[in-house]
């Protein structure tokens, strides 16, 4: 299917990227540009910034509440950008569609960003978050669920996040849900057929990976290693039912869909659902286009199965 023409559409009319070296603090000014005031975002019954003082210090999370009422499942989230892109705000309207059609109470995890934060520390943020929400219990959640999820480098964490916690013996995660994430972050264009077919046209090209995620490696991440490659792990089994969503024309659709694969040999349970005409990120970007919207309605459906 070709790109869907309203995401098409879009992409002509962006200017052409500025020559030179990116500058991680003006990109994020530029998103911050475009984030709406606040009566124009999705109403519930309750946003609040708050700090988790957690293990790894204190990080700024942001929690949504659907409805009224005592009881609710929490969902933390880790929002993409490549580790030096994206905030609480940026990606807002993503954890409000993620509470609002779920029905769980959504944690928003503001974790410290390359490359002012050398790695591991935006993985320790969201890990020490997760078991912060477990720990809180009844003042949290209901007891039942603990999902985490992400988007792209979000992603990333999700499961690096799911792997940590077998390993430390953890099993209060109850699901992972992945939106075009991030797996594999040796970025060799032989690795995957969707790195060389969908390298150009689509939005994010593959020539652009080395130079976007430049920051985070930089900062000490190394690919060969599973916390920042989580498919570069040997043994996949034991880990929490996942939902891995993938873009028919993103370049790192391929290994999103090895991951899921990989679950599933590994005895694990693991539903791969690629999204026709899309691009890379269209859950921040297009999720309101209705063909996209319904990645609420398959995350709520796939919560509700597990």
């Amino acid at each position: 299917m070709t790109l869907h023409p309203e995401i098409a559409a879009f992409l002509a009319g962006l200017p052409a990227h500025a020559p030179g070296p990116l500058d991680p603090v003006a990109m994020r000014a530029e998103d911050e540009a475009h984030v709406p005031p606040l009566d124009e975002r999705l109403p519930l019954h309750a946003v609040e910034d708050v700090t988790a003082r957690t293990a790894s210090g204190e990080v700024p999370v942001r929690i949504y509440t659907p409805t009224e009422g005592d009881s609710h499942g929490v969902l933390v989230y880790f929002h993409g950008g490549a580790f030096f892109l994206g905030s609480l705000d940026t990606h807002d309207h993503i954890a409000r569609s993620l509470a609002k059609e779920t029905g769980l109470k959504v944690i928003s995890v503001g974790y410290r960003l390359a490359p002012e934060a050398a790695f591991p520390a935006g993985l320790d943020d969201c890990y020490a978050v997760v078991r912060w929400a477990a720990e809180e219990g009844e003042s949290l959640r209901d007891g039942t669920t603990l999902a985490i999820a992400g988007d792209s480098s979000g992603a990333t964490f999700v499961a690096a996040v799911a792997a940590r916690a077998h390993d430390d013996g953890f099993h209060g995660i109850t699901h992972q849900i992945l939106y075009y994430p991030s797996l594999d972050l040796d970025f060799d264009v032989d690795r995957y057929p969707s790195l060389r077919e969908n390298a150009v046209g689509y939005g994010m090209e593959t020539a652009g990976l080395k130079p976007f995620n430049a920051f985070y490696l930089d900062s000490g991440a190394d690919p060969a290693d599973p916390r920042v490659s989580p498919l570069k792990r040997t043994d996949l089994s034991g880990l929490p039912p996942a939902l891995v969503i993938t873009a028919e024309h993103d370049p790192l659709r391929d290994e999103g869909e090895l991951y899921g694969r990989r679950l599933r040999e590994a005895g694990g349970d693991a539903t791969v659902s690629r999204y026709e005409g899309a691009g890379h990120g269209f859950v921040q970007h297009f999720s309101w286009i209705p063909e996209y919207h319904r990645v609420f309605d398959e995350t709520r459906a796939f919560l509700g199965r597990h």
